[in-house]
């Protein structure tokens, strides 16, 4: 399984969803929150291509997106298949 990476803020509702669909789906990720970290927001637009809001989400090397780009790819029936390339 490729590995999960999210940029998040503890304030943040979009991204408890984003991580709660991972848990259900038993998938591990590291979490950065750029409240408490935030010297990584840079990094985090920068890996985004711009993309200033939380979450961020990047699956191996691929940015997802959000939380409405990893739900989006969850009922396609996609997000299993990104997760095993």
């Amino acid at each position: 399984m490729k590995p999960v990476e999210i940029y998040t803020s503890p304030l943040c509702g979009f991204c408890h969803a984003a991580k709660r669909l991972l848990n259900q789906k038993g998938v591990s990720f590291s979490e950065v929150d750029v409240l408490a970290n935030p010297d990584r927001k840079s990094e985090m637009i920068q890996r985004a291509n711009g993309g200033r809001t939380v979450p961020q989400i990047f699956i191996g090397e691929i940015h997802v997106g959000g939380n409405d780009d990893l739900q989006a790819l969850e009922r396609a029936g996609k997000l299993d298949a990104l997760l095993a390339a």
